[in-house]
């Protein structure tokens, strides 16, 4: 029978499905040794991005046929020694889909509202109404970098919202271009006319800080950047000092 061990917390729903054609094994927050100790024993393990699935894990997974991300991203596991080793790679891209495009749309609209500092604010005894003005989101301009299955799905709601939409992506959609009204246009283009900045793209070695000191200086003055995809593609230290200097008008990560 195929043995499977599960190294982060999933929804008991799934260690059910499992279960059903497999020998399920739970073991979550093991020391990366306790891993290695473990692993020769299975066919397959699933991982979210707690546990780290390097080389050393692979190679001593002798028996390793598969390895599943309950996610999207990849970046925590060693891809190309698992495809050296024939090792199928799964993960599950539209499993957040919706739960991040809707955080984006709560971000900016926190933002815009300032819905945080409201609450402190209420909190506190105050009524600031004059200072909470806020901003609305129709005909802002939301430019989405990134437009894969959540970039597409923020794209569908900013347009609900009646935003002006600008895309940057390497590989374009025209189709959903014209389903949202937007347009596809070239990175700086896009930095240099959006009122907030959305990130939706994998940590690749070409992502890992593509939004940097010269990104953040084409940004429009006052813009807001939002990133919830991997942290590493923005450079933090020059996204404080664009946030210190007011090049930008804040950052919800």
């Amino acid at each position: 029978m195929v043995r499977i061990l599960v190294c982060d917390k999933i929804h008991e729903d799934g260690i059910r499905i499992l279960r059903e054609f497999a020998e399920v094994d739970v073991s979550t927050g093991m020391k990366p040794e306790e891993l290695l100790a473990k692993v020769p024993d299975y066919d397959a393990i699933v991982v979210r991005s707690a546990t780290k699935v390097t080389a050393e894990v692979i190679s001593a997974g002798k028996s390793l046929k598969a390895i599943a991300r309950a996610g999207v991203g990849l970046d925590n596991v060693d891809t190309k020694a698992a495809l050296a080793r024939n090792i199928k790679l799964i993960n599950s891209p539209e499993a957040s889909t919706v739960a991040v495009a809707e955080l984006v749309m709560g971000l900016m609209l926190s933002f815009a509202r300032k819905i945080p500092r409201a609450d402190l604010g209420t909190k506190q005894g105050k009524w600031e109404k004059k200072e909470l003005m806020g901003t609305e989101l129709r005909g802002k301009t939301l430019g989405i970098i990134g437009t894969g299955n959540i970039g597409k799905a923020v794209g569908r709601r900013a347009a609900a919202f009646e935003m002006r939409l600008l895309l940057y992506d390497v590989v374009r959609d025209e189709g959903f271009a014209r389903e949202v009204g937007g347009r596809y246009v070239e990175l700086d283009e896009l930095l240099g006319n959006s009122d907030y900045v959305t990130l939706h793209v994998p940590l690749l070695p070409e992502t890992r800080h593509m939004i940097g000191k010269r990104e953040l200086e084409m940004m429009k003055q006052g813009a807001v950047l939002i990133n919830t995809s991997r942290g590493a593609v923005v450079d933090e230290k020059e996204l404080i000092e664009a946030l210190k200097g007011g090049r930008i008008g804040g950052a919800c990560l």
